[in-house]
């Protein structure tokens, strides 16, 4: 009987998969970025294009382009 094994996708490798695309960045501070994610690095720092800037669920700003510390974020949504 052969078991199943089941394949952790790496952190870095959803990313990739995720650039040019829509995600949710959440923050320390009930802090999120929504925006189209643009690039990123092995730190987790994300670069994102058109993003919304929501503090509390309520906009605050809107940025043609931000960068994102990676050390501020507990979690991204792809």
């Amino acid at each position: 009987m052969r078991e199943s094994v089941t394949l952790m996708k790496k952190p870095l490798s959803v990313l990739e998969n995720s650039v040019n695309k829509n995600i949710i960045v959440v923050l320390r501070g009930k802090r999120e970025f929504r925006g189209t994610l643009d690039g990123h690095d092995q730190f987790m720092n994300v670069v994102l294009k058109n993003a919304d800037e929501l503090l509390e669920g309520q906009l605050v700003a809107k940025h043609r382009m931000a960068v994102v510390r990676g050390d501020n974020i507990i979690y991204i949504s792809p």
